[in-house]
C-alpha cells in the first residue's frame, strides 16, 4: 500500500522566499515586514472554546445552580449569550467539521465524495484489489479536510498563527490548516491496538486540560507578537467521568430538591467543573500575558447530553457512556441545542442574552465578519454580528438538520438511520425515515420533549415535513 499513499496525501506547498543581497533593499524589506507585523497584531486573538458532550442545561448561567461553572458564567456575563444555539448533528465529528468549514455535514460529505470520485478515476486506483480500495477510502476520509479552505487557513492569510488542542478527528492538526497543534496522527499499525480510538479522536490533543495546559501556554508565549487563533476543545466533560477529587468533592454530599444527587450526576457535573477550571486557567494566562483585552472568545458545544440530578446511569453501560436517551445520539432537542457565547471586552456588549435561533455554522462566518473578511461563497453559515450589535433579529426562524445514526442497545456507537429534525420558535419536530416515526414537541410548554403532540397538530407536522423536504432538495439528499 505504500506506493499508493500519494493518492490521498496532498503535496505540501512550499513558498520560496528570495534573498536580497542589496543592503538598502534588505532594510526596506525589513521595515515593511515590521510594519506588517505591527498592523496584523492589531487584529484580535480568537479563542474558540468547544465543550465535549456538554448538555446545554448544565451551566450556572443557564439556570443550573447545582452545577459550579464560575468561569463559564463569567464568560456568558461578559458578552452576548445565545441561549438557543444548535449544532448540525447528534455527535461530535460532523459538528466539529462544520466549525472548521462553515458548511453542513451533508455538504461536507458531498464534497468529499466528489474529491474521492476524481481520484477513483485514476488508473492507479483501478488496479487496487477490493481490500486495498476499502483501505484507500478509509484513509482518504481521515485526510479529506486538507482539501478544504478551513478557518485557520483563511486566518493565516491575514497573518494569524493557529493552535489545535483537544478533540480532533482529522488525523493531525495540519489537516485542519493549523500552524501548531497537539494531535500528531497515528501509524497504520496503531489501528489494531486497544488505544487506537483515543488516537482517532485526538490522541495527544485529548490531554489538554485533562492532563496539561502547557502546550497552549507555550504557543501563546512563542507567538504573542502575532494574532492568534486557538482551538480550545478539551475532552471534557466527555467520558470517562474521572475528575480529580478537588472537583468531585464539590458534589460529593450535594442534594437536589431535598434528595441526594445521584452518583452519575455527581461524576458528570464534576467533569463539567473540570472543563470550566481549564477555561479559567486559559483566561488567567491570557490576562497575565496582556492578551485578554484583545481577544474574541466564542463558546459552543459539539453535541448535547442528558444528565439530570436525579438520573442514575452507572449500572447501564450504554447510558453511562452516552447519557440519557434525549441527549447524545438521539433526535430530541437536547441532542442538538447549545448555548453560544461571543465575548470581546470593549467591543461586544456585556450581559446581553438573546433567544434568536443560531446555527453553529454561523460561528466561523461571524468571526470573519468581525475581522472585516469576506464570508466565502458556499458557506451555509451567516454572520450574526448584526444580531450581536442589535441591528437585526431572528435571521433564522427555522433550523433543519439530519442524523445518520442514533442510540442503539446493540452497539455503543449507535446504528445507521436516515432521520431529520426541525426547530422553529415554537416547535421541535423529529422524523425518523428508517423507523417511520414522527414526534412533535411544543418548546414553549415542553422544552424537555416529554409529550408528543403530533396527532393533535397535523397541520404543523405537514408544514414541518414540507420544510424538511425543501431542505433535502437544497442539500441534494432527495
Amino acid at each position: 500500500m505504500k506506493k499508493f499513499t500519494w493518492i490521498f496525501l496532498l503535496t505540501m506547498l512550499v513558498v520560496a522566499c528570495g534573498k536580497s543581497t542589496d543592503k538598502e533593499q534588505t532594510d526596506s524589506t525589513q521595515t515593511t515586514q515590521d510594519s506588517t507585523q505591527t498592523s496584523s497584531k492589531k487584529r484580535p486573538n480568537i479563542v474558540l472554546i468547544v465543550g465535549d458532550d456538554q448538555g446545554y442545561p448544565y451551566f450556572g448561567f443557564m439556570g443550573a445552580d447545582y452545577v459550579q461553572t464560575p468561569n463559564m458564567d463569567a464568560l456568558a456575563k461578559s458578552g452576548t449569550l445565545f441561549t438557543d444555539g444548535y449544532v448540525p448533528e447528534n455527535h461530535c465529528r460532523p459538528s466539529l467539521q462544520t466549525l472548521m468549514t462553515g458548511t453542513l455535514p451533508v455538504q461536507y460529505a458531498v464534497e468529499v465524495d466528489k474529491l474521492m470520485a476524481k481520484e477513483q478515476g485514476q488508473e492507479s486506483y483501478k488496479k487496487l484489489t477490493n481490500q486495498e480500495k476499502r483501505d484507500w477510502m478509509k484513509q482518504y476520509k481521515f485526510h479529506a479536510m486538507k482539501n478544504f479552505m478551513t478557518l485557520p487557513k483563511m486566518l493565516q492569510k491575514e497573518g494569524y498563527v493557529s493552535f489545535q488542542g483537544g478533540k480532533w478527528w482529522e488525523f493531525n492538526y495540519q489537516n485542519g490548516g493549523f500552524t501548531h497543534g497537539m494531535t500528531k496522527g497515528w501509524k497504520k499499525e496503531d489501528e489494531k491496538k486497544k488505544e487506537w480510538f483515543q488516537k482517532f479522536m485526538g490522541g495527544e490533543g485529548t490531554e489538554l486540560a485533562r492532563a496539561t495546559m502547557q502546550p497552549v501556554y507555550d504557543f501563546i508565549d512563542k507567538n504573542n507578537d502575532k494574532p492568534m487563533f486557538i482551538w480550545f476543545a478539551p475532552e471534557l466533560p466527555h467520558y470517562p467521568f474521572d475528575a480529580p477529587d478537588k472537583y468531585y468533592n464539590i458534589y460529593k454530599d450535594k442534594t437536589y430538591k431535598g434528595k441526594p444527587m445521584t452518583e452519575s450526576a455527581k461524576r458528570y457535573y464534576a467533569n463539567c467543573t473540570w472543563f470550566d477550571d481549564g477555561l479559567g486557567e486559559l483566561v488567567k494566562y491570557l490576562k497575565e500575558k496582556g492578551e485578554f483585552e484583545n481577544t474574541l472568545f466564542i463558546y459552543v458545544n459539539d453535541n448535547g447530553w442528558e444528565q439530570a440530578p436525579n438520573q442514575e446511569f452507572r449500572a447501564d453501560s450504554l447510558r453511562w457512556h452516552n447519557g440519557g436517551d434525549k441527549g447524545k445520539l438521539s433526535i430530541y432537542d437536547m441532542s442538538f441545542r447549545t448555548p453560544i457565547i461571543f465575548s470581546w471586552q470593549g467591543k461586544i456588549a456585556s450581559g446581553v442574552t438573546k433567544n434568536d435561533l443560531m446555527h453553529s455554522a454561523d460561528i466561523p462566518a461571524t468571526i470573519l465578519d468581525y475581522l472585516g473578511m469576506q464570508v466565502p461563497q458556499g458557506y451555509f453559515g451567516q454572520s450574526y454580528k448584526p444580531v450581536i450589535e442589535g441591528k437585526k433579529s431572528n435571521p433564522r426562524n427555522t433550523i433543519v438538520g439530519n442524523v445518520k445514526q442514533i442510540r442503539w442497545e446493540g452497539d455503543m456507537m449507535g446504528k445507521k438511520v436516515e432521520g431529520y429534525w426541525l426547530r422553529n420558535r415554537q416547535w421541535f419536530f423529529q422524523w425518523n425515515l428508517t423507523t417511520k416515526t414522527q414526534a412533535l414537541f411544543d418548546m414553549q410548554k415542553d422544552p424537555n420533549n416529554d409529550n408528543n403532540v403530533a396527532k393533535q397538530n397535523k397541520a404543523v407536522v405537514e408544514e414541518c415535513i414540507k420544510k424538511i423536504n425543501e431542505w433535502r432538495k437544497q442539500m441534494g439528499s432527495m
